[in-house]
């Protein structure tokens, strides 16, 4: 039963008129903040949708972020790769000239000297930066340069000129996320980018009766390959050959050694476990504890290398007359190297046409994202509008009938 007083009216309206105070004022408020959601309260299942649709556009937009990042990288990349290119282009122009066996040789010698200044660009191409001082051919360790060069006297120039390259970057790639649960190179090692053939490690220790002594875990580029207790040296190699490493193994049927062929150019990398000793054992890398590729052991023959390499015998053959190793093996080295310069830019170009077409799909995802997002909490400005116009009459309305309606109080009556 509802107990009736003379407060009891004027509660009432004061009620009624409080709801619409603040419905007016929340209609305000969505139309201030263009958005129906001003308090989860509003609309409890549209504010959890409303939050994982911007959770999703927040990780699409970083992951663009990261498309552009990985896109700038490949076209500074390839910006080198061309120049690289270019001057392997000319060195391989110099190779044909000086095979001919037509020049003088003073003229040799100028080629020589041209060639070794192509050699000094092409290393500095090799510890390229790119816009934020980070070498773009050192794998994962991007804060020094890639390529040191030692430089000693040379016959038939004047001063010291470049005589080795070594690389002190890694096998490492950086990585970039593009999409969930999904990485992309943003960069490929010089020691395969500036390689020009296929390298092979020769042991020295005959193997015929090795035998893995204990488990064991051995790395070969970055590939680790497990070997169990009392595998033969025919074990380890059929491993290595059924592994992922771009490298096959065999036995010296002379010797009774291994030897490790690249299946295409690049450096090798060895090293292994501290526990294993396998490589070791197999003379392929010391017991120095050395990093690769300076582990590898005193007494390995080692064969294949670099553009570097390729260029410095071309120069050095110049500057001999040897006409036969400049247009033989001098022309053969370097369009190996060439080649090789070639696959990196078509690489390159792959990796960047994919995440092109990642990137179209993410846009998509954000433009649909945001569709439904606008759906589930942008107000009806129009509606709105129309509303809070109602609120205003009815409130008037309201506040002109409480006057009348109300009943007179004690004070009216004093006037």
């Amino acid at each position: 039963m509802r107990r009736i007083s003379t407060e009891m009216p004027a509660n009432d309206m004061r009620f009624s008129m409080g709801n619409r105070d603040f419905r007016m004022s929340e209609v305000q408020k969505s139309i201030g903040n263009q958005s129906r959601l001003n308090s989860l309260r509003d609309d409890p299942i549209a504010a959890s949708r409303a939050t994982r649709l911007q959770s999703s556009t927040f990780r699409l937009n970083r992951f663009d972020k990261n498309i552009q990042f990985a896109r700038g990288q490949y076209a500074v990349t390839e910006g080198y790769l061309q120049e690289s290119v270019s001057i392997m282009q000319r060195v391989r122009e110099l190779a044909v000239q000086g095979g001919h066996g037509t020049y003088a040789k003073e003229d040799l010698q100028m080629m020589a000297v041209e060639v070794n200044e192509l050699l000094k660009e092409l290393v500095s191409v090799g510890n390229a930066v790119d816009g934020e001082s980070k070498s773009l051919f050192g794998g994962d360790v991007t804060g020094s340069r890639p390529f040191t060069a030692s430089e000693s006297r040379v016959a038939g120039i004047n001063g010291t000129v470049i005589t080795n390259v070594r690389y002190n970057g890694s096998i490492g790639e950086k990585q970039a996320e593009v999409s969930e649960g999904t990485t992309v190179s943003v960069n490929i090692p010089g020691n395969r980018l500036f390689w020009a053939e296929q390298q092979q490690i020769y042991s020295s220790v005959n193997s015929s009766g090795f035998t893995v002594e204990q488990d064991s875990q051995i790395t070969i580029d970055g590939i680790d390959i497990a070997l169990k207790a009392g595998d033969s040296v025919q074990d380890v190699i059929s491993k290595i050959n059924s592994s992922d490493a771009s490298v096959k193994g065999s036995l010296d049927p002379v010797t009774n050694s291994i030897v490790l062929t690249s299946t295409e150019p690049h450096q090798i990398w060895l090293d292994e476990k501290a526990d294993s000793t396998v490589l070791k054992d197999l003379g392929l890398i010391s017991e120095r504890g050395s990093r690769p590729p300076e582990n590898l052991h005193e007494d390995v023959r080692v064969s294949g290398g670099s553009l570097f390499d390729m260029v410095m015998q071309l120069r050095d053959n110049l500057l001999k007359g040897d006409y036969e190793s400049i247009g033989s093996g001098g022309i053969r080295g370097i369009d190996s190297g060439l080649n090789n310069l070639m696959t990196g830019l078509s690489k390159l170009g792959a990796m960047d046409n994919r995440i092109v077409m990642t990137s179209s799909r993410i846009g998509a995802e954000i433009e649909e994202n945001t569709r439904i997002y606008s759906q589930a909490v942008d107000v009806d400005m129009t509606e709105a509008a129309l509303e809070l116009k109602m609120l205003e009459v009815t409130q008037k309305a309201a506040y002109s009938s409480a006057s009348k309606i109300l009943q007179p109080k004690l004070m009216d009556f004093l006037r």
